[in-house]
């Protein structure tokens, strides 16, 4: 039997700019704690939840974050490229029955 070379789809990596950038453009709320916590509110309603260490470089666990937001990986390659829009979100949220 032939060993499995196909090549998968590295997980994307995130630094911390790059999750505050997302907090920015989404317009989620955030408050310092022990972590750098931020959620997402539709007509006065809370949403999800997410948060980030406040260290610098590379997150640990973005495959959670990315799971929080709701988004596929695409979708959250978007977002982290800055090419996702709040109303595109509401609009990726309510497809997905979240709103």
């Amino acid at each position: 039997m032939e060993p499995v070379t196909g090549s998968y789809p590295r997980e994307m990596t995130i630094k911390a700019k790059d999750f505050d950038h997302i907090v920015e453009k989404l317009q989620l709320k955030i408050r310092d704690s022990h972590d750098r916590l931020a959620w997402f509110e539709y007509e006065g309603r809370l949403i999800l939840r997410t948060r980030r260490s406040h260290k610098k470089g590379e997150l640990p666990f973005q495959h959670s974050i990315r799971q929080q937001l709701k988004l596929n990986e695409d979708e959250f390659r978007k977002a982290v490229k800055c090419c996702l829009s709040r109303d595109e979100y509401v609009e990726i949220l309510k497809r997905k029955g979240y709103l």
